[in-house]
């Protein structure tokens, strides 16, 4: 067997095997590549080591994550872990040097919408996008299917005009009847921009920023009855609605969740955790939170806002 594949069947299995050694100076800051941080891509560039037929000529000094003077398969399995465990002295890398992700970019900012505007007693309780408003500074309101778009702008701050003013509004439910542009307010809230003996008028309105996210990052919760082999994930307080949520899988890659209409992304394949994940806003903005621990009943604070 060549070497190449004995080495391959070594990382696969992820186990410490003494049959294979490289001896090298201590050192553990992991940063292979010499990009002036340890990430994904030293983990990357580790593992190619490994699969390499030639890896003892690819590593450096830096490769001996462990310190223990050799370099093994525990290095690879030490510079995993270092990623993915919790650091304070990691801070998350600032959303402003992401690059944005053009193919989820939804609209402009500040696109206006128009439509019509009804009232309902709804949405506080039993909403379809399982929601609660963060801030008494808005009421709730539910969008029709087009604009609601599978849960994509589930979540979603509004700034709604009608004949006689403007309110916020949290988008928390869903109006299966409406027109795209369509809006069904919560009672209270449709006397603030229209006669209610009129029923139905005519509305704009368009996205806009949560007032307090300059102050709180965005949050996590987990679905009841999530686990390491079924898990449901909820994002909350982010700045703008999201587009899409990517996990960071063993293999140091993201891999995107499925969205359910109700608002939460699912999959079968996340494991026990903690997760480091990948969300991305609809005006294509990135943000990565590491070390999000899969806790039930609670709301894990990450430490990443989209920018403004």
């Amino acid at each position: 067997m060549k070497t190449g594949k004995i080495l391959k069947y070594m990382v696969s299995a992820a186990l410490v095997s003494s049959s294979f050694i490289y001896t090298v100076s201590a050192s553990a800051s992991g940063d292979l590549n010499g990009d002036g941080s340890t990430n994904v891509m030293d983990y990357i560039h580790l593992k190619n080591i490994f699969l390499s037929e030639s890896g003892a000529d690819a590593y450096s000094d830096s490769a001996d994550i462990n310190g223990d003077g050799v370099l093994t398969v525990a290095d690879l399995v030490c510079l995993r872990n270092i990623i993915l465990s919790v650091t304070e002295e990691r801070p998350d890398k600032p959303a402003s040097e992401y690059p944005i992700d053009e193919s989820c970019i939804l609209e402009p900012k500040g696109t206006v919408h128009t439509g019509e505007g009804t009232f309902y007693g709804g949405g506080y309780v039993g909403g379809c996008a399982m929601l609660d408003p963060v801030s008494t500074d808005y009421w709730i309101v539910a969008m029709n299917l087009a604009d609601y778009d599978d849960a994509r702008l589930a979540g979603a701050y509004l700034e709604v005009t009608g004949e006689l003013g403007t309110i916020n509004m949290l988008v928390t439910d869903l109006l299966p009847e409406g027109k795209k542009g369509d809006l069904d307010l919560y009672v209270d809230a449709f006397p603030l921009i229209a006669p209610v003996e009129k029923g139905r008028v005519p509305v704009s309105w368009k996205i806009v920023p949560l007032d307090i996210a300059d102050k709180v990052p965005v949050s996590y919760r987990f679905k009841e009855g999530s686990s390491e082999y079924w898990c449901g994930v909820q994002l909350l307080n982010h700045r703008y609605p999201v587009a899409k949520l990517e996990y960071l899988n063993s293999d140091g890659e993201f891999v995107e969740i499925k969205r359910r209409p109700y608002n939460y992304f699912e999959s079968m394949e996340m494991g026990p955790g903690p997760f480091t994940f990948r969300a991305t806003d609809i005006y294509g903005q990135v943000i990565v939170d590491h070390d999000i621990p899969l806790v039930l009943d609670e709301k894990i604070e990450g430490k990443s806002q989209f920018p403004l």
